[in-house]
């Protein structure tokens, strides 16, 4: 089968990342051309993968089948929203919008014009937490009990990509958040504790450490804790617990290979995201050509956006203001 063109808007970080995958690891979705606002930029990578590059975002509609969206995450939901008027299905980085009005206003453009729409929360599609997920869907591990997982980046970012990311639960949590739904369930409280350890965020504003503790609505409670320095590597293990098993994720090596001496057994880690899930990134761009080939739904829709962002908010109100938050159940539009 022919693999489905998609136009790259955005060839930062995470856009190289689509972008590598498209040309190289995936197997039902292509590259058919890049676009940045840095047009240099988006030359040297289109030149480097050897695609074609657009020279503005209305030619990338016209030469792409489907548009896979990776810009400053305030050009999301405008982007989203002329892709899908034109007709073409939609994959967006998250978040959709920092604003909430904006991400319903968006989640609802698009469902007016029909066109699938998938929002990158990869970890969805990590073989190790598919595989725990469809377990745990299938009665295996019994009734959930308690939740933990951890996100812990090695380095921290430059103090001023603060600025736009929404803050830390939102830039951050919200991975873990969508998880916890995703393998939980809903969740109805939200307690959140923060300190900023580097006097550079504090004086943003912004923390970078945190605890949450989740209720969830069917008895369950959860413990997520993230750190934006945790220098000794990148991490991101989970775990769940029931009355029957316990299924536990954690695997932060970059290769198998143990090395051992005298007293001492060492083994690399990875130092970011981008090591720890190669495959991740390949098989959402994959599922996501699947969906508008066939029709299935998206595995990571914008309501299910929406609700971890919803999440995120609360997470942050409850740091602030030190005492829990309720989270309203039902439809998140």
């Amino acid at each position: 089968m022919k693999k489905l063109g998609i136009g790259l808007a955005g060839v930062g970080r995470m856009g190289r990342i689509h972008a590598i995958d498209l040309v190289s690891r995936c197997a039902r979705a292509g590259l058919a051309c890049v676009y940045d606002a840095d047009g240099e930029r988006a030359a040297a990578l289109a030149a480097q993968l050897d695609v074609p590059v657009a020279a503005s975002f209305e030619e990338l509609l016209e030469r792409a089948e489907a548009v896979a969206i990776a810009t400053p995450t305030g050009t999301h939901a405008e982007l989203s929203v002329a892709a899908a008027r034109a007709g073409l299905p939609v994959f967006c980085e998250k978040p959709v919008s920092l604003d909430r009005a904006t991400t319903v206003a968006t989640i609802e453009a698009v469902e007016t014009a029909g066109v699938p729409f998938q929002v990158g929360f990869h970890r969805r599609f990590d073989p190790d937490w598919v595989a725990a997920a469809e377990r745990i869907a299938a009665g295996e591990l019994g009734d959930v009990t308690l939740f933990r997982t951890s996100l812990r980046d090695m380095n921290p970012p430059d103090p001023a990509y603060l600025a736009g990311s929404g803050g830390f639960f939102v830039d951050v949590t919200v991975h873990d958040l969508d998880v916890a739904r995703w393998l939980v369930g809903e969740v109805v409280e939200v307690s959140a504790h923060g300190t900023a350890s580097d006097p550079a965020f504090a004086e943003l504003g912004d923390i970078d450490t945190a605890v949450v503790v989740l209720r969830f609505a069917n008895g369950a409670l959860g413990v997520i804790d993230n750190s934006r320095g945790a220098r000794y590597g990148y991490e991101c293990s989970t775990e769940v617990m029931g009355t029957l098993a316990t299924a536990r994720i954690d695997n932060p090596h970059r290769r198998g290979l143990e090395w051992r001496t005298p007293g001492m057994a060492a083994r690399d880690l990875v130092r970011d995201f981008e090591e720890r899930y190669p495959y991740a990134y390949a098989a959402e761009l994959d599922a996501f050509a699947d969906c508008v080939r066939t029709g299935i739904p998206p595995r990571v829709t914008g309501q299910d956006a929406l609700a971890a962002f919803d999440l995120a908010v609360a997470a942050d109100e409850s740091w602030r203001t030190g005492r829990p938050v309720a989270v309203k159940q039902g439809d998140s539009a």
